[in-house]
């Protein structure tokens, strides 16, 4: 079996599902490296797998955005993007946009040594990388490496459109729908930033690979051979490339984990308080948005049933410490996958880890999307019909309270049809496939 080494940013939201489809690699038969910081070792040892420490971007989020150290530009650069978000959907895009290359290619020659380096002890077969890591993925294409891609979100980030733009929604959800003059805005950001990449990845390669093919376009660059992608197989998709075999994972929801004792105790309590149990996480980014979160909380106490809520609050506890009861419940974090089994709805940010977790489980979900593919994540839940999508800008009380109300007892049919197809797939589906791919 093949020696895989899987590479990793140090986001926990990455980094999770990754160590997850790494884990199911070595179950199938390959001997796996998880490369990512330090901070994340951790999840190496959980799966089971080798641990190779690298570094591939400044930026770092290792579970709570907030409270993660970062140098002083990173810093400043999350600040801004945090007060983006108040502004709404283009702004914060934009924002995203102008932050690109600081934040996905600070230091593409470190990460081409780094990454020689262990090319050169481990002699992998094959990688897979984060379709999301630029840097990374530039480095591989400079030394000629053969790899697998993983998406990590919104299938969409793998561009195969000359139409389609890094950054720019390939949907927007109803409530959400920009006007003409700002979504014009947004893809000019998004054209000058595909137009500088491009010329930095041919700058790259002309002084640091100058044997090896320039490429067309620096946000299409991805695998030639596969593409995992960690999303359902939506038929309204935009087309994947044609050239990698394209790997739909459904989800990367690891194997089955139980509340420990502590939080079993905790949803009794509120199951024997309340009819309704509600989970909100907005990721390991927005909860730093506890204005939000109030407002959220707020609509889960005004509704007809009785229904309790769990709220996952990062570094926000103690502002919102006045919400907690009987029937609220405020964590700095939450077991996210294990609490799905126990709850009725979910609130999230329409990351893609918590649209396919809801889907995984049968949870529908009041999708509050901020930034990113978030957008285009909750276009897709309205879709499916699992969600319904509100604008967490202009959110009062009422709207959750009455959204809320709909998501619980209206008649989801749909939710059946793609929670099974999700859950007959899967991080083990798609290790067999991605074997396959590579041999």
């Amino acid at each position: 079996m093949p020696r895989v080494v899987v590479i990793s940013p140090p986001f926990a939201s990455h980094a999770r599902p990754l160590s997850i489809l790494a884990a199911a690699l070595a179950h199938a038969g390959a001997e796996v490296h998880f490369a990512c910081s330090e901070a994340f070792a951790g999840l190496a040892s959980r799966a089971g797998v080798h641990f190779e420490p690298l570094t591939v971007t400044r930026n770092a989020n290792t579970g709570v955005a907030e409270s993660t150290k970062q140098q002083g530009a990173e810093r400043r650069r999350l600040l801004e993007f945090f007060a983006a978000t108040r502004a709404g959907a283009v702004p914060a895009l934009v924002t995203q946009a102008r932050h690109r290359r600081a934040d996905m290619m600070a230091d593409p020659g470190h990460v081409l040594d780094a990454l020689r380096a262990v090319d050169a002890r481990l002699r992998p077969d094959w990688y897979v990388v984060d379709q999301l890591s630029y840097s990374a993925t530039l480095a591989l294409h400079c030394l000629g490496a053969r790899y697998a891609a993983f998406c990590p979100g919104h299938p969409s980030y793998v561009l195969a459109e000359p139409d389609q733009w890094f950054g720019v929604p390939y949907d927007w959800p109803e409530a959400l729908r920009p006007a003409p003059q700002p979504l014009r805005e947004l893809m000019e950001a998004a054209q000058d930033n595909d137009s500088a990449f491009t010329v930095l990845f041919e700058e790259f390669i002309r002084e640091r690979a100058p044997r090896v093919p320039l490429v067309e376009r620096a946000f299409a660059l991805t695998s030639s051979s596969a593409v995992v992608y960690a999303y359902p197989p939506l038929p309204w998709l935009p087309r994947a490339p044609k050239a990698p075999q394209s790997i739909y994972a459904g989800h990367m929801v690891g194997e089955a984990e139980s509340l420990d004792a502590e939080w079993r105790g905790r949803v009794a309590e509120l199951r024997e308080r309340a009819d309704l149990v509600v989970l909100v996480a907005l990721g390991t980014f927005l909860s730093v948005r506890d204005d939000v979160l109030r407002t959220v909380v707020e609509g889960v106490l005004r509704m007809d049933t009785r229904a309790a809520v769990i709220v996952a609050a990062g570094e926000r506890v103690a502002a919102l410490n006045d919400l907690a009861g009987e029937r609220v419940l405020v964590a700095r974090s939450v077991p996210q996958q294990a609490l799905l089994r126990h709850v009725d709805v979910m609130v999230h940010h329409g990351g893609g880890n918590s649209f396919t977790e809801c889907l995984q489980a049968a949870v529908p979900a009041l999708v509050l999307p901020f930034s990113s593919d978030q957008f285009a994540i909750a276009r897709d839940a309205e879709r499916t019909g699992v969600g319904i999508v509100r604008d967490p800008n202009t959110l009062c009380p009422e709207e959750v309270a009455s959204t809320l109300a709909t998501l619980a007892t209206a008649a989801r049919p749909d939710m059946l049809k793609w929670t099974a197809c999700t859950q007959s797939r899967g991080p083990h589906f798609a290790a067999s496939r991605l074997l396959s791919a590579m041999d």
